[in-house]
């Protein structure tokens, strides 16, 4: 028997008992499905992850005050010390201090109610420098940015998120109107351009003004001369770990800290944060391959099922066939095609609604999923191998059969 017989025999075969192979086909296919949507969610997720790092800025390290302890002795999270201040952001842009620096971006935050033509809107209002723009990676869809002869007059000027300027004025084209801001009239002169949001952080929702300004006129008090964030640049990703160390002997000296473990600043960076946030859910993608492949398991035990009822079932066909002289590799060999078709036939079915579901379902759930290609492939693979690995046993069974006690079974 030619192997195109074989195969014609065996879709004749799987096609005679249609019900009982599509269940089993069925079994295969959720597996792979389940298999491809995790991984695909699994890449999808560490990539919208990756880009909202990004989105912070590139080849970016992000320092942060110490905690704070109160007069009860309760002590604060990271970032509630004024532990960081304009002058540590000026020393670090000192390229005889951190030669492998390129930028450096302070940020005074707080929040506020910004005012505008009878309607008011709470946002995060941060004071910074005009480096910040290049800095933090943003540009701007309309107006001017901050300038240094802003900062010098503590000018009274703001730039609008795109967010927030639609909620004051229900259009971005604001560019020369006026803001109140702690009872204080701000001119808006830019508006940057959307950039969506970094974890929680909604990023078109902001409002910036220079730092000098924020200091004097919007905080004030002892926590004038203190920052919430320094952003630093470095020049390149190869020189991301000089700037990491040059920033951090260099404020250790500043602050007169000896011992690094004792430092009241924390220091940063996206590849740190790229790197945690991608190992959790490598893990979790691990995790749930590992349950979508149990479905698969309990395909490949359907395929045996099925492949043993028609041993059964088909015992005096076996014996007919082999009192004519059909050898045991034959029998064996067809066997074998029935169940690799019910294993491909589940693979390709399986691919086909788990790259279906992988356009529909990101819509849905908010998220991305990646389809891979390799795992597409490595799925098919997997099924045919189920269907080959599982029908073993059964076409085995059958080659063994004696013709004479298969001709005679009822």
């Amino acid at each position: 028997m030619t192997w195109l017989e074989t195969l014609r025999t065996g879709l004749s075969a799987v096609r005679s008992h249609g019900l009982r192979s599509a269940l089993t086909v069925l079994g295969i296919l959720i597996g792979i499905a389940a298999v491809i949507l995790t991984v695909g969610l699994g890449l999808g997720t560490q990539r919208d992850v990756s880009a909202q790092i990004s989105s912070l800025g590139s080849n970016l390290l992000i320092v942060t005050p110490g905690s704070s302890t109160g007069s009860d002795g309760v002590r604060g999270g990271f970032g509630s010390a004024a532990t960081l201040t304009a002058a540590d952001a000026e020393a670090l842009a000192s390229t005889t201090n951190t030669p492998d620096v390129s930028g450096v971006a302070p940020e005074k935050s707080t929040s506020l109610s910004l005012e505008a033509n009878d309607t008011n809107w709470t946002t995060s209002v941060t004071g910074t420098t005009p480096d910040w723009l290049d800095v933090r990676s943003r540009e701007l869809e309309l107006g001017t940015f901050l300038t240094a002869a802003d900062d010098t007059e503590r000018a009274n000027v703001v730039v609008l998120g795109s967010e927030t300027a639609t909620e004051l004025f229900g259009t971005t084209r604001v560019v020369g109107q006026s803001v109140t801001i702690s009872d204080k009239d701000y001119r808006v002169v830019g508006v940057l351009a959307p950039a969506g949001a970094s974890g929680s952080e909604d990023l078109d929702d902001i409002a910036l003004v220079p730092l000098s300004t924020a200091s004097e006129q919007l905080v004030g008090g002892f926590q004038r001369s203190s920052l919430s964030t320094i952003y630093v640049q470095a020049k390149d990703a190869d020189s991301l770990s000089a700037a990491n160390q040059e920033v951090t002997s260099l404020l250790l000296n500043l602050h007169g800290i000896t011992d690094s473990t004792s430092a009241d600043f924390t220091v940063s960076s996206q590849d740190a944060l790229v790197s945690t946030a991608t190992s959790v859910y490598r893990t979790l993608t691990v995790l749930l391959t590992g349950i979508a492949a149990l479905s698969l398991l309990v395909g490949g035990i359907g395929v045996m099922n099925i492949m043993l009822v028609s041993v059964t079932e088909r015992t005096r066909e076996i014996g007919l066939r082999k009192a004519l002289g059909a050898p045991p590799w034959a029998i064996r060999r067809q066997f074998l095609v029935e169940a690799s078709v019910l294993g491909l036939a589940g693979g390709m079915l399986g691919a086909a609604l788990g790259i279906l579901a992988a356009k529909l379902l990101p819509s849905a759930l908010g998220t991305s999923i990646v389809v891979s290609g390799a795992a597409v492939g490595g799925s098919v693979v997997v099924a045919i191998a189920i269907g080959l690995v599982f029908g073993v046993y059964p076409a085995t069974r059958a080659a063994r059969l004696a013709p004479i006690d298969a001709l005679r079974s009822e």
